[in-house]
């Protein structure tokens, strides 16, 4: 982990959690900032440790994960270029990381303080009331989410998350997350996922292996996705 000097904090000032944020509350939310080049796999912050700072992503991309009382990680998010991470972890009131971030490939992250984020809302409410949405967002999508996995079955989970990979020219969508990642994210046994995916080769629906799937009958995968999406 290499850590050099920000010397180009328009990026982030451009982020729309920032946007029209006073000129003198600049340097303040940037205080002590600093762009670290990570490789591939290297912890971030762990889970349970004191939630001091928060990441912006400058390239490459970065998990957010936790492993479970068998061992299994458990992926809930992945970050690319241009997004943030943890910034509501400045504001719990247990002061710790909820989940553990890992780099899953080289990376420039920018690193930014707690005590800048929470002096800025003091002094500007408008950030406040866009970390409130943006919070209620949050919870509003997890309360989804649990109805989701309470309500939906093992296929309509696969379905739903392979519709929302995005596609290259071929058609082509890549899983992020390994079979036994994925398994754990859906909330299914590794050999259902196992044996679903084979069916659904079998049956003409897909194509492909390991992580690389062709979606050959997207018609069959949304009727079964439908089913278990709300429409706001």
């Amino acid at each position: 982990m290499t850590e050099v000097n920000i010397n180009n904090p328009a990026q982030v000032l451009a982020y729309p959690l920032f946007e029209d944020l006073p000129p003198e509350l600049q340097p303040v939310l940037l205080r002590d900032a600093a762009v670290l080049h990570v490789q591939a796999g290297e912890i971030l912050f762990q889970e349970g440790a004191d939630a001091v700072e928060y990441l912006y992503v400058l390239s490459g991309s970065v998990e957010v994960l936790r492993h479970t009382q068998e061992g299994q990680e458990r992926v809930f998010s992945i970050f690319r270029g241009g997004q943030m991470l943890a910034e509501t972890a400045m504001f719990m009131s247990h002061g710790r990381y909820p989940m553990e971030a890992r780099s899953r490939e080289d990376a420039v992250v920018l690193h930014l303080k707690r005590t800048g984020l929470q002096e800025v809302v003091r002094c500007w409410p408008e950030l406040a009331l866009r970390l409130l949405a943006r919070l209620s967002d949050r919870v509003y999508r997890g309360v989804n989410e649990v109805e989701w996995y309470s309500d939906s079955t093992a296929a309509q989970r696969l379905a739903d998350y392979l519709l929302r990979l995005p596609t290259d020219h071929a058609g082509t969508v890549h899983l992020p997350l390994t079979q036994r990642q994925l398994s754990a994210h859906l909330g299914v046994r590794p050999e259902t996922l196992s044996r679903l995916l084979a069916d659904w080769v079998a049956q003409g629906y897909l194509s492909g292996a390991r992580r690389n799937w062709v979606l050959c009958d997207t018609t069959f995968l949304q009727s079964l996705a439908q089913a278990s999406r709300r429409q706001f």
